[in-house]
């Protein structure tokens, strides 16, 4: 049975959505409810981000990658 590593990395659920919104606002989201990619970038490259939202920050842009369809 595989091993559910991403429901362990994920810790608080919407922590980083609270963030971004608070920080933000809705401008953040697209249409569909996720976060903007611009976005996420821009927080990683932010020095007063914490080290535990850019963590947070890096686990959504991997997630990402891994939703994506393959063709």
């Amino acid at each position: 049975m595989p091993e559910k590593w991403i429901q362990k990395a994920i810790k608080k659920k919407g922590a980083l959505r609270q963030y971004v919104r608070r920080k933000y606002g809705n401008r953040a989201f697209t249409k569909k409810g996720t976060i903007k990619v611009g976005i996420l970038k821009k927080l990683l490259k932010d020095k007063s981000v914490s080290e535990t939202t850019k963590r947070r920050v890096r686990l959504a842009l991997t997630l990402r990658k891994l939703r994506r369809k393959k063709r």
